[in-house]
């Protein structure tokens, strides 16, 4: 699994019968990815508190946005996301 999916947190969905993963949105990616994102996959944007272990910011904890959606669907959710910005830089 990539680094992004080691990011991944069940969570807890009494109503489904499957489990629900988040796909972190890391700080910086562009809002028209992320609106490209929840309207092309089954996915609920959502809050996320993230303690981060980097650079100054070691051991803070920021609400990020994150992706919730079934296994399948978080990993293509993923592999689109990087897509995406990667061609956002190289733009």
């Amino acid at each position: 699994m990539s680094d992004q999916m080691n990011n991944e947190q069940k969570s807890e969905n009494p109503a489904a019968e499957e489990p629900l993963y988040d796909v972190l949105i890391p700080p910086g990616v562009p809002r028209s990815v992320i609106i490209d994102i929840a309207k092309k996959f089954d996915v609920e944007v959502v809050e996320r508190k993230q303690v981060l272990s980097f650079a100054n910011m070691d051991g803070d904890e920021r609400e990020l946005l994150a992706f919730r959606a079934r296994r399948e669907v978080a990993e293509q959710v993923e592999k689109h996301m990087i897509e995406r910005v990667r061609a956002f830089i190289g733009e």
